[in-house]
């Protein structure tokens, strides 16, 4: 689960609308003539416009709002994008259910509903308390129906779960884990035979303190989760392996500089493993050179490990962001190398490297710079 960069599910809605339904049918009749076998589909074509006329309203309101232009150089806030991205979705919204009221035979009235609940969920997860009402309202009502698959009454929980855990997020990714592992310990309970809550569950072990880590993973490799889901706890697993031991890191930057984090002893060392294209990266970013503007003279660094795939990119976001510490880069997005060579599944991904050069925590985003300053307090 990832709880930023939401402007995907509302690109994936517009995209699922194609074409507009029917395109209505003219007829042209000679003078005098008559064509009465054509007259009642003229009717009933006639009878059917304002329905579709209707429809193509409702693609227009679901597709993406204008961004402002300054957003192609300088990626929005949450809140910024929220205050855009909100009053859009629920216009959206109601004019989905205002077609599928009206229009309830029309073969789109299903269409309408799926977008009706995608643009509320869209305002919902950015923090809308009327569009999270309404939602909760829509799932109850499904909830309620002892005849629903248990599919999709397992994919309508597991959102409310979501969203629950999002509505946190002002309190900290701590707050976010601590209401989602709720979440997930409930589903537990009600779908019993499902292995899906322990790979929910490995995300939380991943973003959790290394004791804490230990016993999640333990119970997943206990669980009925399907053996992806276990051999990637086995993987989580070697990575805590890393803490209270060096880290064997050298390569050549992208500016040309050499790169050895053992090298680096009497220094607390960030090792930030991200990409320009990840919006939580970039996102987590402006706290990043806070950190690094107001530590590097105490003797903190950052060491940067890009899974970028165009090195162009890379170098034009760096210069732009003013981001003056070393780039490693190979090209390999996902495969890089040393994302491979440590378990990195999920980015941003932050490691904290002591004076000793011993690795001392693996999930350093939240509350970078208290940490950074007691590492460097340290003898």
């Amino acid at each position: 689960m990832r709880f930023s960069n939401l402007r995907p599910n509302f690109n994936r809605l517009s995209k699922l609308t194609l074409a507009a339904s029917a395109t209505l049918l003219g007829f042209s009749l000679s003078p005098g003539g008559s064509c009465p076998g054509l007259l009642p589909a003229v009717q009933a074509a006639d009878k059917a416009a304002p329905a579709d006329e209707a429809w193509k309203e409702v693609e227009k309101a679901v597709r993406p709002p204008n961004f402002p232009p300054e957003w192609q150089k300088q990626r929005p806030s949450r809140e910024e994008y929220a205050k855009v991205v909100v009053p859009h979705a629920l216009a959206a919204a109601a004019k989905a259910k205002e077609f599928f009221t009206q229009h309830a035979s029309h073969p789109k009235a299903g269409e309408a509903k799926r977008f009706h609940e995608g643009m509320l969920e869209t305002a919902a997860n950015l923090g809308s308390d009327e569009a999270t009402q309404l939602i909760a309202k829509l799932e109850t009502e499904k909830l309620n129906d002892k005849s629903m698959p248990e599919d999709e009454r397992f994919q309508i929980r597991t959102k409310s779960i979501q969203r629950a855990a999002m509505a946190k997020q002002s309190g900290g990714m701590t707050a976010v884990f601590a209401e989602f592992e709720a979440g997930i310990r409930k589903l537990m309970v009600e779908f019993p035979k499902r292995g899906e809550p322990y790979a929910m569950l490995l995300e939380v072990a991943a973003n959790a303190e290394a004791d804490r880590a230990s016993v999640l993973i333990k119970e997943i490799l206990a669980s009925p989760a399907e053996d992806e889901v276990k051999d990637q706890a086995k993987a989580l697993a070697k990575k805590y392996e890393t803490l209270g031991k060096p880290l064997p890191m050298n390569f050549k930057a992208v500016d040309g500089r050499d790169v050895n984090v053992a090298n680096m002893k009497g220094k607390v060392v960030l090792v930030d493993f991200w990409a320009t294209w990840c919006g939580p990266c970039v996102a987590e970013l402006p706290n990043v050179l806070e950190a690094y503007r107001k530590l590097n003279p105490k003797g903190f660094e950052i060491v940067g490990i890009s899974f970028d795939n165009n090195k162009k990119d890379l170098v034009d976001f760096v210069a732009e962001q003013k981001m003056p510490w070393v780039q490693y880069f190979d090209g390999k997005g996902w495969k890089n190398d040393f994302g491979v060579a440590y378990g990195i599944n999920s980015i941003p991904a932050m490691w904290l490297v002591d004076k000793k050069g011993l690795v001392r925590d693996l999930n350093a985003r939240e509350g970078l710079a208290d940490k950074v300053e007691k590492l460097l307090a340290e003898p």
